[in-house]
């Protein structure tokens, strides 16, 4: 099966809702099932029917996050010497030619991926375009709204 690149602080987030999920959802859905068992007809029940149905997300989504974590290439950029390439896991500052406007994205795996807090998709468009390039370089990137044109100012391993 193929690796599934992830940061460290990705792969203890997947750890922290793995842990909730079999340690406080799973007996909580446990209950609920053996609650709604005691109101009798399971045909007619739907409170139990709602139980089961949660259960399965649930058993689902552990065995999502097993697969993905046991499939997982952890990389820890701060044990990388830091060569100002753009590299998965970098945090790099990057200035809109057009409009000097600055953000800041840092490259992660899809699961880790949140535009909002600047995190971004190892295959997303952008982060494919910055791979490889280094502080000072131009880099091109072809978004919905067109073509946009970047300059890489900081390139840090955090």
């Amino acid at each position: 099966m193929q690796q599934i690149p992830m940061t460290v602080r990705g792969a203890e987030l997947l750890r922290e809702e793995l842990e909730f999920l079999k340690n406080v959802r799973r007996p909580e859905i446990i209950n609920a099932i053996a609650e709604a068992r005691e109101h009798g007809d399971l045909k007619e029940n739907a409170e139990y029917h709602a139980a089961r149905e949660q259960q399965g997300f649930c058993e689902g989504r552990i065995q999502e996050i097993e697969g993905k974590l046991g499939n997982a290439q952890i990389i820890d950029v701060t044990k990388i010497p830091n060569n100002g390439k753009v590299i998965f896991g970098a945090t790099v500052t990057l200035v809109n030619t057009d409009s000097d406007e600055e953000v800041t994205y840092r490259i992660v795996g899809d699961d880790e991926a949140n535009i909002k807090e600047g995190l971004i998709s190892v295959n997303s468009p952008i982060a494919r375009g910055l791979v490889g390039k280094e502080v000072d370089d131009t880099v091109n990137i072809k978004t919905p709204g067109g073509n946009v044109e970047f300059d890489i100012i900081e390139v840090q391993y955090l």
